[in-house]
């Protein structure tokens, strides 16, 4: 993953929109492709099919996601999973930035997201007093994408992953701890753990992330 580990940053702020283009970086290109798109405003990707689904994490502005005779406007906050084998197009009112996760048919998928319909992420787990809630939303061989609720006074111990991991901040603030090193994260913020980076998760208020974790 191209991401640089152990900081905060924000894909928002490192993909800019260009005036009058589309941009477009890959950071990872295992099994499950994943790529960031900057579009300026007034922009557009053409309509493409593919044989399997994406999911579309908006980091700024509004898309309007084109698929058959359907459209849907997705902002930042929200996510939209695109139908596959239909053609799907992607246009920009006003400058947006996005992540794109290809999702392939052979991937388990969580039955609560349904292709098409627009959904919040943070909208997805409740918090519950003491406790932490976690929901995967996709689970294969090659990457898991989880959303998790930590109510406050709740954490991870530190532990090691097998693959790498992009954490997008959802709702509150964490703290995460990673090579010993603590680090605030808010909503709106990502946080890059390489292969093996030995990391904590803290909440000292309640806090909502989504981890997409690759492992190929």
């Amino acid at each position: 993953m191209k991401a640089k580990a152990g900081v905060v940053f924000s894909i928002a702020r490192e993909h800019e929109p260009v005036r009058g283009c589309t941009v477009s970086e890959a950071l990872s290109a295992g099994a499950n492709p994943v790529v960031v798109f900057s579009l300026a405003e007034n922009t557009d990707i053409s309509a493409e099919m593919h044989p399997f689904e994406k999911l579309i994490i908006p980091a700024a502005g509004r898309l309007q996601v084109q698929f058959g005779d359907e459209s849907r406007e997705v902002g930042t906050g929200e996510a939209i999973l695109t139908p596959s084998d239909v053609p799907v197009g992607i246009r920009a009112a006003e400058n947006a930035v996005y992540t794109e996760i290809a999702v392939k048919k052979e991937d388990k998928m969580n039955q609560v997201i349904k292709a098409g319909e627009v959904f919040r992420l943070a909208e997805l787990v409740p918090y519950q007093k003491g406790r932490i809630v976690n929901m995967d939303l996709v689970n294969s061989d090659a990457m898991k994408f989880v959303v998790m609720a930590f109510d406050e006074g709740t954490g991870l111990a530190e532990h090691a992953a097998p693959g790498e991991a992009l954490i997008f901040a959802l709702d509150g603030e964490g703290v995460i701890v990673y090579e010993g090193e603590e680090h605030r994260i808010r909503a709106g913020e990502n946080f890059h753990f390489a292969k093996g980076g030995r990391h904590a998760v803290r909440a000292d208020q309640k806090f909502k992330m989504a981890l997409l974790l690759t492992l190929d």
